[in-house]
């Protein structure tokens, strides 16, 4: 089951990650949140990320 989150307004958000190739070819893992549950989705919050909230509302992942 993927990692769901709930902000104060009620909305949820769930939890994936995909990973890309940069133009100096070195891959980077990126963590975003999406309403709706797509290919990538991720069981739990990585190891050494906590969730956080911004003004708006917007659930990001922040380094603990």
């Amino acid at each position: 089951m993927a990692y769901t989150y709930t902000n104060d307004k009620g909305r949820t958000y769930i939890l994936h990650s995909k990973t890309t190739t940069l133009k100096n070819g070195r891959e980077q893992v990126l963590y975003f949140f999406a309403k709706d549950e797509r290919e990538g989705a991720l069981d739990a919050v990585p190891e050494g990320y906590q969730v956080a909230e911004t003004k708006n509302g917007l659930p990001v992942l922040k380094k603990a």
